[in-house]
């Protein structure tokens, strides 16, 4: 697993986290760090919750000294068309960010629609199985509650491959480890998930639980 030095949007907090890189978000990141590349000064960047596109459009920032546009899905579509004719006029890069891909977008302005769908875009993915492992290991040592060493793969294997999955796992074992005083174990993790329905069907030749805490 590589690393970049940006933070890592993990808990809405610009702590200096790495981010982490894999196969599942390699091409984003390239797409953001050769900004100076891309056809036209503005571009779309997608992606699911909690899988770094903030982080990306901070890094983009601080690389370009382009303007960002977070969450542009929610803004005026006024706001959006004369920010895309500013980059255009003026050559100063602008990075749209947004949740889902441009062409699932309300755009109710026909001249802004056109220019979206001329826009070079690109998504994050959700997290592929070596980044799921990554963001288990990373946040449970973020955590502070004590973990065994075999926890992260275990998980890796059971939970929903997903940003928004891995952190809800992880915020309910740290809970649950907190109220208890107790060690998060396979058999801890998986009495935890259980309960809260996160555990996905067994896996064949899934290795067998260990029973210590």
């Amino acid at each position: 697993m590589n690393q970049i030095g940006l933070p890592f949007d993990w808990n809405g907090q610009d702590d200096g986290t790495p981010f982490l890189v894999s196969d599942a978000n390699r091409h984003a990141i390239r797409f953001i760090e050769n900004w100076a590349t891309w056809p036209i000064p503005i571009a779309i960047l997608s992606g699911p919750s909690r899988s770094g596109r903030s982080s990306l459009g901070r890094q983009f920032a601080g690389l370009s000294g382009g303007t960002v546009m977070d969450d542009v899905e929610a803004m005026e579509e006024e706001a959006v068309f004369h920010a895309w004719n500013r980059a255009r006029d003026s050559g100063i890069p602008l990075l749209l960010i947004a949740s889902s891909r441009p062409a699932d977008w309300a755009v109710q302005l026909p001249d802004l629609r056109s220019r979206l769908a001329a826009a070079p875009h690109v998504r994050l993915p959700e997290p592929d199985d070596e980044l799921v492992r990554s963001l288990i290991e990373t946040g449970l040592g973020r955590s502070g509650s004590a973990f065994s060493a075999e926890v992260p793969e275990w998980l890796a294997r059971r939970i929903e491959r997903s940003y928004a999955g891995v952190a809800a796992v992880l915020a309910t074992l740290n809970r649950d480890s907190l109220s208890s005083g107790r060690k998060i174990s396979v058999a801890f993790a998986k009495e935890s998930l259980q309960r809260t329905g996160f555990l996905r069907d067994e896996e064949p030749g899934a290795v067998p639980d260990r029973n210590g805490e």
